[in-house]
């Protein structure tokens, strides 16, 4: 067995005792640099880049034999080639939009933006809301309509509400200037005025929107309305109207409602803003959510604002990689498929499968110990871990892509089959009985998950290699790379938010008061923690939004450390290239995570994704660990040092 671990990437300058996340990536972060079409180079981005080639050789056999007409191979070979024929794209210019934008002209009343926003919607147009057919979270055997606020163009509310931040403004002046900008290319004579009416529109919703914090909390963003109370406290908008376009009507009494004080508030705002500026708004909407695929200097300019001016990214993805992201957003698991025949042999899948069924004996034997919980919460967690769904490699049944229809010579129509094709096959749920064995990742995506709903943990195939798996690789590093993502992914079902849920994954409150209060009390340490870590001078994670995820990383680890012994059978674990497993459990996580990311793409992670940086979860994470401790003998005066008292474990 060989160790896995790369040493010469080890910074002999750094005491691993004060920075263990330097001393693991010094040499590694000092010789890499950002490729120029990446926003950020990792460990993940190494493993999405291998991911990419590998499908790009699927992709070009497919070209090369399509095979017959109305195939999901011949589908897959339309799509890519019409995304790659820029002659085609460049010769119709603006051209193929005309139908959105004569619809958009055609709403003389207010009354008629509600069916507007529907057909905008199932073209995958940003709209002032979004509405998707998810499991119902107190009733997770059937299927419920959700509502949630949208229609934003920039990452988040704070980009148009903070006038102090002087990197926020600029990005805001400069999608000022982008959305004339492509206004002006479209041809449109009044193409300042509607930018600023755009922009205007935009920040009286992000007024309107709850915070990031408040829309992750599972309780607050649960409100069931029947159609008629929604028309009653949101009356601004025709929902009958809007459920009828949508192909919603008559199939669902009511909707949850995530965020109601929005809606009451959009309800307001739609009368009160000129029919005008609506117009420019969802006009606009169109022009960002097809420029990718418009003429190359259209596609070029929309990049040049999101890619460059918002992440900082000098250059566009090669065209071989975005039509293959494109094919991917549209048959994602038919490509999946192709890609599991080739690259995920039944070994990997029988192995990792091992490890899961390691991690939750372990995470059973955790929760008796913990010292915090009552026996009655103690026997209701674990029931709800003697239900989880380890979801490993590919679906058991794979997605039917046969009523999607696709063209040999048109971009545009593939575009809107494709999305229009997804959002049908989302309300076609509605009345059929739930289907657990649902994927929301493709087999060629680098990531995990937990569902709530569904109780399941998922490990798509492309993740399942190395550097994060291999199967030649001796246990430690396995489990200090996938294994910690195992670990993770099992705790989502025990954070501040995923306790909420039952095993069968309804939103049922199997806590004793005291209890919780231990937990939020703990958690509330994890967020003193992580807020006072800066990755950029002058912006903090925010402890309160990353909270479920640093108590994934936390408890992951802690159960991947506790798997390992256990996996050792009381034997010591070998000690390989002068490592110890532990060490090398360690070191994997530290090598997970090395990170380099561009300033802007760092502050819009700050402000949109929950998850924290990844220097931070190394060091944040390891600084709460005993295992960690003991393994490179840290003691006090030592940086990664903190007082056992300080110290937080939840599971």
């Amino acid at each position: 067995m060989i160790s896995g671990v790369d040493v010469k990437s080890f910074d002999p300058a750094v005491r691993l005792q004060d920075d263990f996340y330097a001393y693991i990536n010094g040499r590694w972060a000092r010789s890499t640099q950002i490729p120029a079409s990446k926003a950020r180079w990792g460990t993940y981005d190494e493993l999405r880049e291998t991911a990419a080639l590998q499908v790009r050789a699927i992709l070009e056999d497919v070209l090369k034999n399509p095979g017959a007409a109305g195939s999901e191979t011949r589908k897959i070979a339309d799509l890519y080639t019409t995304f790659i024929d820029d002659k085609a794209r460049n010769a119709r210019g603006f051209a193929p939009l005309a139908p959105e934008f004569e619809r958009i002209a055609a709403a003389k009343r207010h009354q008629d933006l509600a069916p507007l926003i529907a057909e905008l919607e199932r073209q995958g147009v940003t709209v002032p809301f979004d509405v998707f057919v998810g499991q119902d979270a107190q009733n997770a055997e059937r299927y419920v309509v959700y509502a949630a606020q949208s229609g934003l163009g920039l990452p988040d509310r704070d980009y148009y509400l903070n006038d102090t931040d002087k990197k926020l403004m600029a990005v805001r002046q400069a999608y000022l200037q982008h959305i004339t900008k492509l206004f002006t290319m479209q041809g449109d004579t009044q193409a300042e005025r509607r930018a600023a009416d755009v922009l205007a529109v935009e920040t009286r919703l992000a007024q309107l929107q709850w915070t990031r914090v408040e829309s992750r909390e599972a309780l607050k963003t649960y409100n069931p309305r029947t159609v008629a109370q929604l028309a009653e406290e949101a009356p601004g908008l025709d929902w009958a109207a809007y459920l009828r376009a949508a192909g919603i009507e008559g199939k669902a009494k009511s909707l949850v409602v995530r965020q109601p004080s929005y809606f009451v508030g959009l309800s307001k705002l739609v009368p009160e803003v000129p029919l005008e500026q609506w117009q420019s708004y969802f006009k606009w909407h169109v022009l960002a959510a097809y420029a990718p695929y418009l003429a190359r200097d259209v596609a070029d300019e929309r990049f040049a604002f999101t890619g460059t001016v918002l992440r900082g990214v000098p250059e566009n993805e090669p065209p071989w990689r975005q039509a293959q992201q494109f094919v991917d957003s549209i048959m994602g698991e038919a490509v999946g498929k192709l890609y599991v025949a080739r690259h995920f042999p039944p070994e990997n899948k029988a192995r990792v499968l091992a490890m899961v069924n390691n991690f939750l004996a372990t995470f059973r034997e955790g929760i008796d110990e913990l010292e915090w919980m009552s026996p009655a919460t103690k026997k209701e967690a674990q029931a709800k871990l003697a239900l989880f769904t380890p979801k490993i490699g590919y679906p058991d049944v794979w997605r039917d892509y046969s009523a999607l229809t696709t063209s040999s010579t048109d971009l545009i129509a593939n575009v809107r089959a494709g999305r229009r094709h997804a959002f049908d096959r989302g309300i076609a749920k509605l009345g059929k009985p739930v289907d657990r064995g649902e994927w929301g990742f493709t087999p060629q995506t680098v990531n995990a998950s937990y569902s709530p709903l569904q109780n399941a943990i998922t490990f798509p195939a492309a993740l399942l290699q190395p550097p994060f798996f291999d199967v030649k690789a001796e246990d430690a590093i396995n489990y200090g790379t996938v294994g910690t993502s195992i670990g993770h992914e099992i705790s989502h079902g025990f954070d501040d938010q995923g306790s909420r849920y039952d095993g069968h994954g309804n939103l049922r409150n199997w806590w004793t008061a005291e209890d919780r209060a231990a937990f939020t009390a703990r958690a509330n340490g994890l967020v003193q923690q992580y807020s006072a870590f800066s990755p950029v001078p002058g912006y903090f994670v925010n402890g309160q939004f990353t909270l479920g995820e640093n108590i994934g990383d936390n408890s992951g680890v802690t159960i991947a450390y506790k798997a390992y012994r256990k996996s050792l059978g009381g034997k010591p674990s070998p000690v390989i290239d002068g490592l110890t497993g532990e060490q090398r459990l360690y070191i994997g996580w530290a090598v997970k995570f090395r990170t380099l990311q561009r300033e802007e793409a760092a502050i819009v992670q700050l402000k949109s994704d929950p998850h924290s940086p990844g220097e931070f979860r190394v060091k944040g994470t390891l600084a709460n660990q005993a295992g960690f401790y003991e393994a490179f003998d840290i003691k006090p005066g030592d940086r990664m040092y903190r007082p056992p008292e300080q110290r937080v474990k939840l599971w």
